[in-house]
């Protein structure tokens, strides 16, 4: 497990030190904060409520997303309690002012791919894939801006789609 966690910050100072730069960094920035509290996600959702034919996809949306905080934010955070990158990878400079919850799973991610497996699964796929695409940015925009480990990433993905297929499930024996 010790080499899994070396690899994970040797990975983060490698897209600090090689491929940062001035242009990424402005991009990155705003797309991670895109995922500030679920807040493009959460606009989605309720948007998706005021039209009929995209309801149910924004009833799941916005229950996928309650999942995921509670599932990922509440509980696995706190299981965990792992620290963040920069306070342990020596030289790491995160480029958003530091988050000081733990880091695993994350939780942009995590809700990111809740409401995009949502979407993915209700709507036609070309808006699927589009939501899945902005997810895909979101959990990359973590890493490239020091706030996270890869494996809190992926924790974070699965952690999305696991709250995603139960929110669906919940939501199937209720009609």
């Amino acid at each position: 497990m010790t080499d899994l966690f070396i690899m994970d910050g040797r990975i983060l100072l490698f897209l600090q030190d090689s491929i940062r730069n001035p242009i990424l960094d402005d991009f990155f920035k705003a797309i991670t904060h895109l995922g500030d509290r679920g807040a493009i996600w959460l606009f989605l959702g309720v948007l998706l409520l005021f039209f009929e034919k995209s309801r149910r996809a924004g009833l799941l949306l916005l229950f996928s997303l309650l999942l995921s905080l509670l599932l990922n934010n509440m509980i696995l955070k706190h299981v965990f309690s792992r620290t963040r990158p920069y306070e342990v990878v020596e030289g790491l400079i995160p480029l958003i002012p530091a988050p000081r919850d733990f880091s695993f799973p994350s939780g942009h991610t995590a809700s990111s791919f809740a409401a995009a497996v949502s979407v993915y699964r209700t709507m036609p796929k070309v808006f699927g894939i589009c939501a899945l695409i902005l997810a895909g940015m979101i959990a990359l925009s973590r890493l490239y801006v020091g706030v996270h480990y890869p494996t809190d990433v992926i924790g974070g993905i699965m952690g999305g789609m696991a709250a995603a297929y139960m929110a669906s499930y919940f939501l199937r024996q209720r009609h």
